[in-house]
């Protein structure tokens, strides 16, 4: 299994919900009918990945956005596609029925302004484009399969605020459900007043790999097609559950072996990763012992690696019954959390750091910060 490095992103498209059945595609942005002129445009993204449906529905707000309405299913579409290539009939039954959920929040609410993307499962499999059309004609919603590239891309955008003023060298790492994105990008010749907006920018056009003045410089990316599901199914004849984790963790560093800082060993100074997943912001919920998760909470939490090796050996120790019972984890995710916890442990094992930044976001305030900055609709000077 080679990562990947796509050769970039085609231009996003816009949608237009139209009549039950039918999205029409448009360059334009549409303003809300119902809406005042004075009042905030909805926007919506919606990210179809191997494990889960998620949308958000939100508005401008300052430099940042309000979420107005959000939806969350595990439709596990990626069931079966290892072993077949194709997405299976149960997987997509159960994510054609959450993509009705959404088309019914997206009237509820007329939203006009969205981007609706499927990512690794839709990437990899021969049926996707067959089920694509069938879903927008079943639904009304037109989906695009995106790059990894994009994806990685989006993924940094999301995370800009969390950018520490003293960082100079940033990991960002977003472990999905079928592929993990690893972002290096050294900001030393953006003064740190202007990180954040530069970040931002990010969203537009493929990433640079020239250090120009005043620009973040990409050092180098990859999309490792392994995530949380497809590097449990890799290893799911292991019965030792301490095993298991310890090949996964050791398999998925082995495939990191073309990525350029892997091999660098030189200490960097102001260096920060952020990650932004399921899995990590589990870690932070369970290290924070939060009975409920709490989202002020975690996103923008920073944990070092012995307090990451600490909540992962708890892991270990509870083993699946254990895990299952932990309300922590929760039931959706349990089955789960110790192939991203290897993918976690990797990379604390290679780039130990005090200072790994949790964020609870991802594709989608990625793809709401991209459609807002597209239409001049954040206040970035707030």
């Amino acid at each position: 299994m080679t990562p990947e490095r796509p050769a970039g992103a085609g231009a996003p498209s816009t949608n237009r919900i139209g009549p039950v059945g039918s999205v029409v595609a448009s360059t334009q942005v549409q303003a809300p009918r119902h809406t005042r002129p004075t009042a905030p445009k909805l926007y919506a993204a919606l990210d179809l990945g191997t494990n889960s449906c998620r949308m958000l529905i939100a508005r401008p707000l300052g430099a940042q956005f309000e979420v107005v309405d959000s939806f969350s299913k595990a439709v596990e579409l990626g069931t079966g596609l290892k072993t077949s290539g194709l997405l299976s009939h149960k997987p997509m039954q159960r994510t054609l029925q959450a993509l009705r959920i959404c088309r019914a929040k997206l009237e509820q609410h007329g939203v006009q302004n969205m981007r609706l993307v499927a990512t690794e499962a839709c990437r990899r499999a021969r049926n996707s484009r067959d089920f694509i059309r069938r879903a927008q004609r079943e639904t009304g919603l037109r989906l695009d399969i995106i790059t990894a590239e994009e994806e990685a891309r989006l993924a940094v955008v999301s995370c800009a605020s969390l950018v520490a003023p003293d960082t100079e060298q940033l990991l960002v790492i977003d472990i999905g459900g079928g592929s993990t994105e690893l972002v290096w990008i050294d900001l030393s010749r953006v003064t740190p007043e202007k990180r954040r907006n530069r970040i931002l920018g990010m969203h537009n056009g493929r990433f640079i790999r020239d250090a120009l003045p005043g620009q973040p410089h990409v050092v180098d990316w990859i999309s490792v097609p392994l995530g949380v599901a497809t590097l449990k199914d890799y290893f799911c004849e292991v019965e030792d559950d301490a095993a298991r984790f310890a090949l996964m963790s050791w398999y998925f560093e082995e495939q990191l072996e073309a990525f350029a800082p892997y091999r660098d060993a030189t200490a960097h100074k102001g260096f920060q990763i952020i990650g932004t997943s399921g899995t990590i912001t589990t870690v932070a919920a369970s290290y924070l012992r939060l009975k409920r998760y709490d989202r002020n909470k975690v996103d923008g939490l920073v944990m070092n690696s012995d307090q990451v090796d600490s909540v992962i050996r708890e892991y270990l120790a509870l083993g699946p019954i254990g895990r299952r019972q932990d309300p922590r984890i929760g039931r959706e995710r349990h089955t789960q959390i110790m192939s991203g916890a290897a993918i976690l442990t990797a990379l604390m094992r290679i780039w130990p750091t005090d200072r790994m930044s949790v964020a609870d976001r991802g594709l989608r305030e990625g793809l709401l910060y991209a459609q807002m900055s597209g239409d001049d609709a954040l206040d970035l000077e707030a």
